[in-house]
């Protein structure tokens, strides 16, 4: 079955103007101006103008299998599923644990994994979690990395948070430099994935390691990097240093009252202070607890990020904040992936056929492919998970 793909306005993130595109196979076939099928094959022709069309998005931080709540067992919040993301053109999450490794485990991450692979999303996963030392599901970082296909970093270990394990820079160092080496005899990346609380020690941290060991800034993903204008520009910083950094966009109103930055926001405040664009990603956060604390670490209250807002912020950066369609869209494409290691978050020949279509006006998600698999068209989802 051919895919044809009519008069959009591409984005590949890259501006490329009026273009058809063909899919089949998984596959994005052939980018051009006008194209014409002579053929007896069965195509799908889909009306592409007054549309833009876009890489389908690159979710670097999802808790697929839901976060422990910091409420006690009853607030645990639940598992995602399929159409939390493709609804939204989100066509590749970044799963990781987050601070509860003991009810949420790697096994049962992976096998999650391999569920929503099962239902055409792309799923990638992180080993380990907040604490150090890592926990694993085979007993190393090491062989995590190179014998489970899902695993491509580890994460997301905590760091200026209350409620990490309060690693030191020789902890850090040694996971980071394993992760690495773990990386390299695998074809991966070995991201370390690092969740930065509201402790005013900031990045001081992965500053240490960059100063002290042979390990780079660039080694790290810190996330999180919104909470406040302090760490903002903490942030700002660390990617004229040479590292990159990403924003949530699930966040609560009490949040954003008492400082908090929203992650277009800050994508804008970034780019308005020189930072290169490469360096800078939005990520949901989707599924984790998100817990509302005072001054003192007292627990106030308890939401649950959505996967949806990924796209609610590229839309905020573009209408609100007059971030350029392109920047606002390697945020949650070309620059997560790129910085992870993985062939996604593109559209070029011979890349995979995950896209997202938009209604130019409203940037609207209106059809959605994933590795060639119509997920949704006119907003509506043809695949769902089993008890969806």
């Amino acid at each position: 079955m051919l895919t044809l793909i009519k008069g959009a306005d591409v984005f590949a993130p890259s501006p490329l103007g009026t273009q058809d595109v063909l899919i089949a196979g998984g596959k994005i076939v052939d980018i051009q101006p006008e194209i014409t099928i002579d053929t007896y094959q069965r195509i799908t022709t889909v009306d592409g103008t007054h549309c833009i069309l876009a890489p389908g998005f690159v979710d670097s931080l999802v808790h697929i299998t839901g976060g422990g709540g910091e409420a006690g067992f009853a607030s645990r919040t639940p598992e995602m599923n399929l159409t939390d993301a493709t609804l939204h053109g989100t066509t590749t999450v970044i799963a990781a644990l987050g601070t509860d490794s003991s009810s949420r485990t790697h096994s049962n991450l992976i096998a999650k994994a391999k569920e929503l692979k099962e239902l055409g999303l792309n799923v990638f996963c992180h080993s380990g979690s907040y604490h150090l030392p890592a926990k694993t599901l085979t007993g190393s970082v090491t062989s995590d990395l190179m014998y489970i296909d899902e695993f491509i970093g580890v994460g997301e270990v905590a760091i200026s948070d209350h409620r990490s394990s309060q690693p030191t820079v020789q902890q850090l160092a040694e996971l980071a430099a394993e992760a690495k080496v773990a990386g390299m005899l695998s074809g991966k990346k070995g991201t370390v994935s690092i969740h930065v609380g509201p402790v005013d020690t900031h990045l001081s941290l992965l500053h240490e390691v960059d100063k002290l060991t042979d390990i780079s800034l660039a080694q790290f993903y810190p996330t999180h990097m919104n909470r406040n204008i302090d760490l903002l520009n903490a942030g700002v910083e660390f990617c004229k240093a040479g590292g990159t950094i990403d924003f949530t966009t699930s966040t609560t109103e009490y949040d954003l009252a008492h400082g908090e930055y929203s992650a277009a926001h800050a994508l804008a405040y970034c780019l308005e202070n020189k930072v290169d664009p490469t360096k800078l990603t939005m990520s949901s956060d989707g599924h984790a607890s998100l817990p509302i604390f005072d001054k003192s670490y007292n627990l106030l209250g308890l939401e649950v990020g959505k996967e949806s807002t990924l796209h609610g912020s590229f839309v905020e950066a573009v209408q609100k904040y007059n971030v350029s369609i392109e920047h606002a869209l390697m945020a949650i494409t070309s620059n997560p992936a790129q910085i992870l290691g993985i062939n996604k978050g593109v559209i070029k020949q011979s890349a995979d056929a995950d896209l997202v279509l938009l209604n130019k006006t409203t940037l609207a998600p209106t059809e959605c492919w994933s590795k060639g698999v119509h997920m949704v068209s006119k907003g509506n989802a043809l695949v769902k998970g089993a008890f969806e």
